[in-house]
Parts: structure tokens; C-alpha cells; sequence
């Protein structure tokens, strides 16, 4: 049996993203892999979901920057005496800030007892703006340039990410191996939830609305701002659309604001972040998707998780035309495009929503079709075995 110690900078009972990070390893474990996760928790340190994964957990008080520092010199001290005693053939590690140095301690193991270490990139730096964001991009520079002179391989989201990460470091293609975001179609599946998702709409006072539902961070560069500045184009008939946003983030303020100043409080809905489990009903209650993303560098080569999710529970989605979305749906009937983040646009691509409504859940079909074949996160898994087997 193979052994994978997977390393990332997560507070497992508080950081919502750690799903697609335990899914993954969840169906590594499955293929016949012992799975370890070293990640750091600030309160509980157990959580149901990681029950066929070994967790090693370091206890955190987070802090931004002092909290990270810290885990990075917990991973310098003990990473190399876990090795050691876990004997895993695969370290996967991210590079979350500066998580990968603190892993210059295993790579001073005799090269017969080091296992092979991959750097695994989910993302490159987005939002970049201030000193913060300026440490991030040397920080995943650095990461990326000691990976490719000292690791044994690097994955990455997707193929486009991988072109560019290649030119920018020059970096041989073959190094890098590619596996895409995914979504589990058991959980993310329409038929669950018709009854929960009609309820859940009756109970937030939406049954008689179209609704558009955004879930993920508010951040100013995600095209959430201007998807609110097109509710407000919405005349007429299409005053019964209600626009739902489900998460949380730096511009939530902001949000907040523009829905006193532009007097829309009763047509956008902001509810906080749920967990994971519950995110599946909370699609099923609305009419389409939206992934608003601008066409500038930092969303290019991404592959959205949203998307994904609001395919995978067979809704039409509004997508700007940029590679990241049309890598995955293409010119699949299941989406919307519209040709930029522009208010107008996207209030266009919504009264044709609304116009078309009847066939919302037939069109909705051929994406869910897209997630089961290309996406689940048992396909996924068999792609990073893949890679894996190749190093």
C-alpha cells in the first residue's frame, strides 16, 4: 500500500475550502492509499469527515501571518521525523505563502528513506493589490522555482495554468501533471434535494421569485459588484428576479452599502457561509447560477468550483466568456455566456434566464452530464494517481 502525507496550510474546523482538499484525499484512500493530512485547527481538533484519513493537526490560535510563520517552523522541526515514521512514498504540499520552506528539513533526508515531494498548485496569486498581495506572489514564486530545481514534480488545475506556469518559470511540460477541481455528484446531486431546496425557498421568503445564486468569497474583483449594479437595470416584469449570495469576504461591507444606497435590499439576499454538506440545497432552491468572473489575468486559467457545483446539481449558469469557463462547459446549451463582466451584460443574460425559464431544467441536463464525466472527484483522483505513478 502506497502512503501519501499531504501537506496544507488549513484550520480544518474553520477554513470552508478544506472540502475539495479532504475529497480529494477521501478517494485517494479509496483507490487503496493510506492518507495523511497535516493541517492545523484552532478550536476542535476531529471532524467526522476525515474518518478514513489520518489527521495530524497542529493547534493554532490563528493569526494572520504569526499563525502561518508558526506552522511553517512546526513543519520544519517535526515534518522529518514524521517521515520517518510514517514512511510515505508521496509529501504533496501547496504553496500557500510560505508553507513550502518548511520543508527544507526533509529535503536534507539521505535520498534512500525521502519520499518523492510534489507541489500541488490550486491557484496562482490572485488580487494581488498592496504589500499583502505582493508577499503572496514572491512567496508562490519562490515556492514554484524550488520546486522545479529540488522536488520530484509539480500538479496543477489546468492545462492553461500549466502553459503559463511553464513559460513564466520555464519549466519542462512533462514535470507538471494536471488535475482539475471536482465535485462529489453523490452530494451534489438535483433529486436529493427537491423537496429541501423548495422548502428552504418558501422558508427565506423567495417562493414566488427567479432567483440567481452567487456562493463563494466577496472580494472586489470577482465581478460581484457589478452583478448587484445589474439587478438594479431589472424593470418590469423582471422585478420578481432576486439576486442570492451565499459567503463572505472583504467587499461583504461594500455589499452591504450599495444595497442601502441603491435602495435593493428586498432584491438581493446575502446569507453568511454554510457548510459544505448544506451547500447542495441551498443551488437547488434557485433558478440559475452565476459566475461573473472578469477576463484579467488572475481568473483566466482558474476552474472554478461554483461552476461546478451548480452543474453537477443541473442548473444553467451565467458565465463570462473566459477561457477558465469555457474550458469546462464549452458551447454546452447548460450556460449563458455573456461577453464581460458589464452590469448591462450580465442583466441581459438574466432576463433571457427569466425569458426561458420553462427550460431551465432541460438545458440544466447536459451539465450535470459534463461534472459526471469530466469532474467527479473519482475521475479526478484516478487523474492524480496518475501523475503520481509517473514521478
Amino acid at each position: 500500500m502506497k502512503k501519501i502525507v499531504w501537506v496544507s496550510f488549513l484550520l480544518l474546523d474553520t477554513h470552508l475550502h478544506r472540502t475539495s482538499r479532504i475529497q480529494i484525499l477521501s478517494c485517494l484512500a479509496k483507490r487503496g492509499y493510506e492518507v495523511s493530512l497535516v493541517a492545523a485547527h484552532s478550536k476542535k481538533r476531529s471532524l467526522s469527515e476525515t474518518a478514513d484519513i489520518r489527521l495530524i493537526s497542529i493547534p493554532l490560535r490563528y493569526t494572520p501571518s504569526i499563525s502561518h510563520a508558526i506552522f511553517v517552523l512546526s513543519l520544519f522541526l517535526f515534518l522529518p521525523v514524521l517521515v520517518l515514521h510514517l514512511k510515505p512514498d508521496f509529501i504533496v504540499a501547496e504553496p500557500h505563502d510560505a508553507t513550502v520552506f518548511g520543508l527544507m528539513s526533509t529535503l536534507l533526508l539521505p535520498r534512500s528513506i525521502r519520499p518523492k515531494i510534489v507541489l500541488d498548485i490550486r491557484s496562482t496569486p490572485v488580487e494581488t493589490d498592496g504589500i499583502g498581495g505582493c508577499v503572496k506572489t514572491l512567496c508562490f514564486d519562490a515556492s514554484v522555482r524550488i520546486a522545479r530545481k529540488l522536488f520530484d514534480g509539480i500538479t496543477i488545475i489546468t492545462p492553461l495554468m500549466k502553459k503559463e506556469i511553464c513559460d513564466r518559470f520555464h519549466i519542462d511540460p512533462k514535470f507538471i501533471g494536471v488535475w482539475t477541481s471536482g465535485v462529489s455528484t453523490e452530494l451534489f446531486k438535483p433529486d436529493k434535494y427537491l423537496v429541501r431546496g423548495t422548502e428552504l425557498k418558501r422558508r427565506i421568503g423567495l417562493n414566488d421569485k427567479f432567483v440567481v445564486i452567487y456562493h463563494g468569497a466577496f472580494t472586489f474583483k470577482r465581478g460581484i459588484i457589478e452583478t448587484v449594479d445589474s439587478i438594479t437595470l431589472l424593470g418590469g416584469k423582471y422585478r420578481n428576479v432576486v439576486l442570492f449570495l451565499l459567503g463572505s469576504g472583504p467587499a461583504l461591507p461594500h455589499l452591504r452599502r450599495l444595497l442601502r444606497e441603491k435602495g435593493i435590499q428586498d432584491r438581493v439576499v446575502i446569507r453568511g457561509p454554510v457548510d459544505y454538506e448544506d451547500v447542495p440545497e441551498h443551488i437547488a432552491m434557485c433558478d440559475v447560477g452565476i459566475v461573473p468572473l472578469p477576463d484579467v489575468p488572475d481568473w483566466r486559467n482558474q476552474c472554478p468550483l461554483n461552476l461546478l457545483e451548480y452543474l453537477s446539481m443541473g442548473k444553467v449558469v451565467i458565465v463570462t466568456d473566459i477561457p477558465a469557463n469555457r474550458g469546462i462547459v464549452g458551447k454546452s446549451r447548460c450556460c449563458i455566456y455573456v461577453s464581460s463582466a458589464d452590469p448591462h451584460q450580465i442583466a441581459k443574460a438574466i432576463m433571457y434566464a427569466y425569458d426561458n425559464r420553462k427550460v431551465l431544467k432541460e438545458r440544466g441536463f447536459c451539465g450535470r452530464r459534463i461534472v459526471e464525466e469530466e469532474y467527479d472527484w473519482n475521475k479526478v483522483a484516478e487523474d492524480f494517481e496518475s501523475h503520481l505513478l509517473n514521478r
